[in-house]
Formats: structure tokens, C-alpha cells, sequence
């Protein structure tokens, strides 16, 4: 389980005064439960999953994970029990080292004695775990993750991130610059992990139908905090046209962002 309490987060700009990008923000989310994050551009959706990730450190707040509150632990401590997928197809994978050595290096995420880094056995193992995509890429092992096409690596990227069994999983908007047939395998390959693995998920998305699908829950943000929180029942009830009306009956809601949640 996450729980974030107070979390407040702020950018230095020029002019001195600060530009505040989370405000006072708490959210509570249970084990195994997957949570869809919407809202406008700006409301601080990534930076929501950057500050639990530990890439942008929290001013204020506490950010919780399994009883352990990590939020002054560094990213790489928290890489042991938060797994990540962002946008960029090529941003979770080393591209010239090959698909069973980026495999490897995630299976063993955080400190770590120096070792072989792949044997027979856990090459075969992690084999296994390729084929489970559907892509063939078992049998290109030893070749670069440079040569794949932006689904495999991508397709890639998920499975590394739930192969060391984290907590959590932070998926930020990670289908959104695939086609439409990749984007769909990701999906399904997302929801079968988080289902595998009892994963924690928060999902980026500004996908509002599929945000609608892929959760228990649905979180809407604006200007760094939660303005709705939608789930059970009254989520299953909405389609997407509720949803955005919902959203536009909260405070300051513009025309404009209500254009950015429909994209």
C-alpha cells in the first residue's frame, strides 16, 4: 500500500518566488489496488509519481509505502520496491546493452555485491518471462534493445519493472506514444502484471476511457491537489461524458482543461 499525507512540493523560478507544483496533497491507496490519475496539463500528475518515485524531493509531507515511510530515502533505495514505466518507450532500457543483460540488471534491483551478471539458469528463466509477451523476443536474447521497435522495448520496459516484485508501480502515460495495436498489447500485458503480481499501480493517463477501465479508482488533479476522487459503484456507473462534467463542476475549472482531459 502508498499512503501520502501533506505531500508539497515547489520549484525554484525567477522572479523569487517559488512556483508550487503539489500542495498539501494526501493520498491513501491500498495494496493491490490500481488508481487512475487524470487532470490537466499542469496539475502535477507526473510530478505526483517523480516525488514518489524519489526523483523530486517533497518540501513537506510524508510518503509511505508498505509501513515504511521512504520519503527522505534516495531513488535508488526506492527502486527496490517502486517500479516504474514512463512515456518514452526508450527511457527505461539501456539501448546498446542487450535484452537479457537489461533483464538482469532489473531482476536485481539496488545494492548489490558485484556478480555474473546472467547463468544459464537465470537466462532461461528470464527466457520464460519473455515469451509470456508474445513477441518472439526470447529468441533475440543477445541482441541490443537499440534494435527493437518502440512496442518491444516498451512491452520491455513493463516487464522490467515487475520482475525484482515491487510495491508499487508507477505507470506514467506509458502507452501514449505507441500505435494503437502496441498500445493495446501494453495494456493487457499491464492489467495481467498488476494482477500476477498484486501490484499497488497509479496510472497516468489522459486517456479518459481507458482510465475508466483500467482502475478501481479514478483520481482527478488540478493545480497540485485532488479534486475528485471517483470509485465502487459511482465509477461504474459513469462513462466518460459524467466524468468530464464531474470534473467541471469542481473548483476553477476552466473550458480549456476540460478540452486537455477529453484528448
Amino acid at each position: 500500500m502508498i499512503r501520502i499525507e501533506s505531500a508539497f512540493v515547489a520549484f525554484p523560478q525567477g522572479g523569487g518566488e517559488d512556483r508550487v507544483v503539489l500542495r498539501d496533497l494526501s493520498l491513501a491507496v491500498p495494496r493491490g489496488q490500481t488508481v487512475s490519475i487524470i487532470g490537466s496539463n499542469g496539475a502535477g500528475k507526473s510530478t505526483l509519481l517523480n516525488a514518489i518515485a524519489g526523483t523530486v524531493p517533497l518540501r513537506s509531507g510524508s510518503i509511505v509505502v508498505d509501513g515504511r515511510d521512504c520519503a527522505r530515502d534516495p531513488e535508488w533505495i526506492r527502486a527496490r520496491y517502486v517500479g516504474r514505466v514512463r512515456q518514452n518507450p526508450l527511457a527505461g532500457t539501456a539501448g546498446e546493452m542487450t535484452i537479457i543483460d537489461n533483464l538482469a540488471l532489473a531482476s536485481r534491483k539496488g545494492p548489490r555485491r558485484l556478480r555474473m551478471a546472467v547463468t544459464p539458469a537465470s537466462a532461461k528463466i528470464l527466457a520464460a518471462r519473455l515469451a509470456e509477451l508474445g513477441m518472439g523476443l526470447e529468441d533475440r536474447l543477445r541482441e541490443n534493445v537499440s534494435r527493437l521497435s518502440g512496442g518491444q522495448r516498451q512491452a520491455l520496459t513493463l516487464l522490467m519493472a515487475v520482475l525484482s516484485r515491487p510495491s508499487v508501480l508507477l505507470l506514467d502515460e506509458h502507452t501514449a506514444a505507441l500505435d494503437p495495436a502496441n498500445g493495446e498489447l501494453v495494456s493487457s500485458l499491464t492489467k495481467r502484471f498488476i494482477a500476477e503480481f498484486g501490484l499497488t499501480a497509479l496510472i497516468v493517463t489522459h486517456d479518459m476511457k481507458r482510465a475508466l477501465e483500467q482502475a478501481d479508482r479514478v483520481v482527478m488533479m488540478h493545480d497540485g491537489g485532488i479534486v475528485a476522487d471517483v470509485s465502487g459503484e459511482q465509477k461504474s456507473r459513469m462513462s466518460v461524458a459524467d466524468l468530464v462534467e464531474l470534473f467541471r463542476s469542481r473548483r476553477g475549472m476552466e473550458y480549456t482543461e476540460d478540452r486537455d482531459l477529453l484528448r
